[in-house]
């Protein structure tokens, strides 16, 4: 099971993008688990100005916007 951290205050952006990773997921039959992280202290604890970011296994792989729908499916693959 892959673990993904959404990184960011809760707004749209940062939901839009934990939606995709578990859409994403859901249409590859991927099992994941989508935690969403919303403490500033936290956030910037992980290097991220730019909302939202998303840490895969321990690194930061994006930050800010909304990722790419086929880069979703490629760190769900890899």
């Amino acid at each position: 099971m892959k673990s993904f951290k959404v990184l960011g205050s809760g707004c749209k952006n940062c939901v839009a993008t934990a939606k995709l990773i578990e859409d994403k997921a859901k249409a590859l039959g991927i099992p994941v688990e989508v935690e969403k992280v919303t403490d500033t202290a936290a956030i910037l604890g992980y290097g991220v100005m730019s909302t939202p970011g998303v840490e895969l296994d321990g690194k930061v792989i994006h930050a800010g916007g909304v990722p790419a729908p086929d880069k979703v499916a490629g760190w769900l693959r890899h």
